[in-house]
């Protein structure tokens, strides 16, 4: 199957970008047989969309956390192509029954935050259910009784697929049911779906594809879950090369998404395949977005050479996602790599303030007489 004009034909070109609200989704939401299931802390719509006649029950959620839009896009695309003539979209819903709540957090989008409206983070919340976006999450799941979970978020830059410097542009989770880790036939139903979904994505994005961290969190959602015996996958969507606004991850995660399910209807998934589940590499925070080597400071009367990094904060400001560079480390970054990096060659640093890198300081100053950063970038 050719995944890339598959997404190419049916993506849902009216989202784009990392800022995606409700306001952006609903006249889509409009054109399909949606139910509003109830409302956020500030009186927002949470829309549920179900569709399908298979046997084979999945239960699909994104911006859990609101600033965590690329797996809400995708989704989007993958509703395109259910509602499409191709013979793939066909044999999804004659294969199964969807239920999707595309956004979740509707208060964190419009805000651009992680938590909710009332600042608590709704994948904390499985066992306490504090929230109306948690109870109303926890209400659909058990109602609809799923045969498998999927649990879409995003990942920062900082991740990397192991450590060897390869960006993980897309990470994926099987959570644990106890603290032992401990791997039953409900957690291998996930491990099996990841392993397929990896196998296809190493087509596209070779040693680019990370394994999250199982440590067991009976409050987060997807090891509440998979304790509950519904095998659950968590879904990363992570940073490709130059790709800020994650739309080459956002096909990414469409791929992830089709293969995965075309695996399912497929094969009997019950052998284990475990080994080469812990064979994808685990994320580990080996990234800055910039990284300058061999920097001549002059500290108090004393030259020196050093390294030092920068990290975008993304900053909302007048409804648009601003990524604004500061200084997150001064020193010899051993095991860190840049997503943009520049070799000094032992320039002098200089900038309009003290003449030497600060922790959280705007990324702008010189190199040299003459070479310019600005936000990070060499002008």
């Amino acid at each position: 199957m050719d995944y890339i004009e598959l997404h190419k034909e049916h993506k849902a070109n009216s989202l784009f970008g990392r800022y995606i609200t409700l306001k952006d989704i609903e006249p889509l939401l409009e054109k399909l047989p949606t139910e509003i299931i109830g409302l956020s802390v500030l009186g927002k719509p949470i829309y549920k969309y179900t569709i399908g006649t298979g046997a084979t029950k999945v239960f699909m959620w994104s911006q859990m956390h609101g600033n965590e839009s690329t797996t809400t896009k995708a989704l989007f695309d993958f509703f395109n192509v259910l509602h499409s003539e191709e013979e793939i979209g066909g044999k999804l819903l004659s294969e199964f029954t969807f239920c999707f709540l595309p956004m979740v957090n509707p208060d964190g989008a419009e805000l651009y935050t992680r938590e909710n409206a009332n600042k608590v983070d709704l994948n904390r919340d499985s066992v306490a259910l504090s929230q109306p976006e948690s109870q109303l999450l926890r209400k659909v799941f058990d109602d609809f009784n799923p045969h498998f979970c999927y649990n879409l978020h995003d990942q920062r830059t900082i991740f990397g697929a192991g450590d060897a410097g390869n960006v993980a542009t897309v990470s994926f989770l099987a959570p644990s049911f106890n603290e032992n880790r401990d791997i039953n036939e409900v957690r291998s139903k996930a491990i099996n779906v990841i392993v397929a979904m990896n196998e296809e994505l190493q087509k596209h994005i070779p040693n680019q594809v990370g394994r999250f961290d199982d440590g067991f969190n009976i409050n987060c959602i997807g090891d509440r879950f998979t304790f509950l015996n519904v095998p659950t996958i968590l879904f990363e969507a992570g940073h490709f090369q130059e790709d800020y606004y994650r739309e080459y991850t956002r096909k990414m995660i469409f791929i992830a998404l089709v293969s995965g399910l075309k695996h399912i209807y497929e094969n009997d998934v019950v052998d284990t395949k475990s080994a080469l589940y812990l064979q994808i590499p685990q994320n580990k925070v080996v990234f800055y977005d910039f990284i300058y080597k061999n920097v001549k400071i002059n500290y108090d009367g004393k030259e020196k050479i050093t390294n030092f990094a920068a990290q975008y904060k993304e900053e909302l400001i007048d409804e648009k996602i601003q990524f604004n560079a500061y200084v997150a480390e001064i020193g010899e970054l051993k095991g860190k790599f840049g997503h943009y990096q520049y070799n000094a060659h032992k320039m002098l640093y200089n900038d309009e303030n003290d003449g030497i890198p600060k922790i959280n300081q705007k990324a702008n100053f010189y190199l040299g007489k003459d070479i310019k950063f600005v936000n990070g970038i060499k002008k």
